[in-house]
């Protein structure tokens, strides 16, 4: 209960907040899973105004994004695969917890997504998680033939629109940040034309201590900063009060991808969820 307390106060302080190229290497080898039945789509949340000095919601932009826009103290959350069924439900709780904004990148082949989703559907819902398409299993995607890379997009938002009700997200992940023209070019006609990289990791795409993992955060907590993170290790779970301080300390508002780029009809549902209307 007393860490409870903890994380709930220091989420006070972030009310109403929200909070490349990638680096060579930043992906996870992947373990096949099972595909299970999912259940009937839902609608799809969305987000309303951030909140955040700096960072006016724009259209989504066709091509890569490596860092968020503006002057601000945004800092994007972005937590990819899900290997792990326990880590996905510790970042669902973190969030319901602490308030924090995110966005999350899953391969759908993973189990920890179904087995989540009635933790996760309500912070959807109501804007303060963003989803985005990641593939289904987490290839390299330049390495495979054009009808490939469709089936592994249209997998994966098919998944995301059964599981999660999430029909219109703008945003592709390329597993180890590898893509290019062609691989752009089929994600944009699938329903994904803003390429989501980042420019600040908390280099747990391998195997680190607590204190590692704090010393990535403390370098890359930074405004307009788009942080990859990664839903497969547990040395994440033991931290997230000491990522809650770093936050506060250094001023950050936590914002998901769909805070700053959002269409038209994401604005005005997430609006609905929250009871306020959001124009660019």
């Amino acid at each position: 209960m007393e860490r409870r307390r903890f994380l709930l106060a220091l989420a006070a302080g972030l009310a109403g907040t929200a909070v490349v190229r990638g680096a060579d290497g930043l992906g996870d080898a992947v373990t096949p899973v099972a595909d299970t039945a999912t259940p009937p789509v839902r609608p799809a949340g969305a987000t309303a105004a951030t909140g955040v000095p700096g960072i006016e919601p724009q259209l989504p932009p066709t091509g890569v994004v490596e860092a968020l826009p503006g002057e601000g103290p945004a800092l994007a959350l972005s937590i990819d695969d899900g290997t792990s069924t326990e880590v996905v439900a510790a970042f669902a709780r973190f969030a319901h917890d602490s308030g924090v904004r995110m966005t999350f990148f899953p391969n759908g082949r993973y189990r920890s997504w179904e087995d989540n989703a009635a933790l996760l559907r309500p912070l959807i819902d109501s804007g303060q998680v963003a989803m985005g398409n990641h593939t289904w299993s987490h290839p390299d995607i330049t390495t495979l033939g054009d009808q490939e890379v469709a089936e592994e997009i249209r997998r994966n938002r098919d998944f995301l629109r059964t599981t999660f009700g999430v029909r219109d997200s703008p945003f592709f992940r390329p597993p180890f940040g590898a893509h290019d023209e062609r691989t752009d070019r089929i994600a944009a006609d699938l329903g994904h034309p803003t390429i989501a990289m980042w420019n600040g990791t908390l280099e747990d795409f391998r195997v680190l201590t607590a204190e590692e993992l704090m010393a990535a955060a403390r370098r890359w907590f930074t405004p307009r900063t788009i942080v990859v993170g990664h839903a497969n290790h547990p040395a994440v779970t033991t931290v997230y009060g000491e990522l809650l301080e770093l936050i506060a300390e250094r001023g950050l508002r936590t914002v998901t991808l769909a805070d700053v780029w959002a269409t038209p009809g994401q604005r005005l549902r997430g609006a609905t969820a929250v009871g306020r209307l959001t124009v660019p």
